[in-house]
């Protein structure tokens, strides 16, 4: 996803890229101190972490620009350039943030795909290669297989944890003023806090420990998604750019209503979405039982009936899957969550556009409006 009609241009996001190869280097070099099994989970996990979109780094440079808006002079070549380093090492710590979240993500869900291709834990599960986990397995695993795969995912686990302490350290160094460090260290850890809540959330509907009802499915989506994909990238750049208390209360609350249509989205595409295009394994929320909003509205309607005994059904195949969707496009339940969708993007355009609040600038506004047009349209 391309973020806002101010996206960085290509040579800043290159220089995100470049910084991200710099850190996993610079980590592996480290780690062949430690030992060659740490050295290669770091190598392992640089390959794993190429081809994201920066979808959080572009959030976060779109929005500095906008609220720089050239106040950063052009005449002084060396503002210019300490402003792009501090600026990147910021884009790069988010990224870093997400890559761990996905980390941690795909042992709970139990996932070895990511991006279409074998995630970290699907690597290191089939090296040397094994053919049963090219995807999910279809048959039963031998015990050397399921000790393979339980290193796999302790390995994953173990490498989320460094990332979390490498992105707090990375915010801990920024060479900026004490009072704008300590706030983005606040907005970090608020974001953690906010995803791992999220993340309770999430597994406890699941496993049928907490209720299901649609306004908790709905604080879940805000609370795992809205506020370190959005929130944070959108105040972190309000901090680096030195804007006014209220207009960063408006990034927040802006931020918190696109994280929420964001991943009422991906409830969208996991069900009804191409997996060549999204990356993930089809129907992946069907079979591991997630309660979504799709999952809220339809268990009100006559339709429940037929859907409730394959959600959460491992086993279940295409034909199956593809019929469930069915059901929940014809009870209505596709409708009710694209229309939440839609009513949640046009208050973003009540906050954040035209007609909005006065204290957003017109290039702000036109970041956070060309993000909500592109969620419209998302597929991946």
């Amino acid at each position: 996803m391309v973020v806002g009609t101010k996206s960085p241009e290509p040579r800043t996001a290159s220089a995100v890229v470049a910084e991200l190869d710099r850190f996993f280097s610079r980590k592996i070099r480290d780690a062949e101190t430690r030992g060659i099994w740490l050295a290669q989970l770091w190598e392992s996990a640089h390959r794993c972490a190429r081809g994201g979109k920066l979808v959080r780094p572009r959030i976060f440079l779109s929005m500095v620009e906008a609220l720089r808006a050239g106040t950063v002079s052009s005449s002084n070549p060396d503002a210019v350039r300490d402003a792009r380093v501090h600026e990147t090492r910021i884009a790069t710590a988010l990224e870093l943030l997400h890559y761990s979240f996905l980390l941690h993500d795909d042992v709970i869900d139990g996932d070895l795909v990511r991006r279409g291709e074998p995630n970290l834990i699907g690597v290191l599960a089939a090296a040397p290669p094994d053919p049963s986990f090219a995807g999910a397995p279809t048959a039963p695993l031998s015990d050397a297989q399921q000790r393979r795969l339980h290193w796999a995912r302790s390995s994953a686990v173990l490498l989320g944890n460094l990332l979390l302490s490498e992105v707090h350290q990375i915010f801990a160094s920024l060479e900026t003023d004490e009072a704008s460090r300590s706030r983005l260290l606040e907005l970090l850890d608020t974001a953690i806090t906010d995803s791992v809540a999220g993340e309770q959330l999430d597994v406890g509907l699941c496993d049928g420990i907490i209720p299901s009802e649609l306004g908790t499915i709905l604080e879940m989506c805000r609370l795992k998604t809205g506020t370190y994909t959005f929130e944070l990238p959108l105040r972190a750049a309000a901090v680096v750019a030195g804007a006014p208390a209220e207009l960063e209360a408006v990034l927040a609350r802006t931020g918190r209503l696109l994280g929420l249509a964001f991943q009422l989205q991906d409830d969208l595409l996991s069900v009804f979405g191409d997996p060549v295009l999204h990356g993930k394994d089809a129907f992946s929320d069907i079979r591991e039982g997630k309660e979504t909003a799709l999952v809220s509205y339809a268990r009100r309607t006559s339709s429940w009936a037929r859907i409730a005994p394959s959600l959460g059904r491992e086993t279940l195949d295409e034909a199956d899957a593809r019929s469930v969707a069915a059901e929940l496009e014809a009870c209505g339940a596709r409708a009710f969550v694209e229309e939440a969708i839609e009513e949640t993007l046009t208050r973003i355009h009540r906050e954040a556009g035209p007609d909005g609040d006065a204290s957003v600038p017109e290039a702000v506004s036109a970041v956070v409006l060309g993000i909500a047009v592109e969620l419209r349209g998302r597929t991946s």
